[in-house]
């Protein structure tokens, strides 16, 4: 008998890294998940708290301008703020199945700058 279907695509392989990712990274009330999402052209970060099930906040980088790198420390920074406005201090960063590099890597440290404890 064959063995499980594995998927052998960049999104499949990405995929199968965020669930192992998942399987390590849960957000709580007070310590929620700040999961990043990266498309070709666009960034996207969320706020989740995985006990009560709800996205807390979510930012994009639409209305920012500049290298795509650029508005990845700004929506990391924007994210900071409205977290804070929401009385959130520290998350879990939850990288979503990518390396910890580039603009991934971007938002975190924006994130960092703008006040968040990881």
């Amino acid at each position: 008998m064959p063995g499980k279907r594995v998927p052998k695509t960049p999104a499949g392989l990405r995929a199968r890294r965020h669930l192992r990712v998942r399987g390590k990274v849960a957000g709580t009330q007070e310590r929620p998940r700040l999961v990043v999402f990266r498309s070709h052209k666009h960034i996207y970060a969320q706020i989740v708290d995985d006990v009560a099930q709800r996205t807390v906040l979510s930012v994009t980088d639409s209305g920012i301008t500049g290298k795509k790198s650029e508005k990845s420390t700004a929506v990391g920074k924007l994210v900071a703020e409205r977290a804070k406005a929401a009385g959130i201090t520290k998350v879990v960063f939850d990288r979503g199945g990518y390396r910890y590099h580039g603009r991934v890597k971007a938002v975190a440290d924006g994130a960092r700058e703008g006040g968040l404890e990881f």
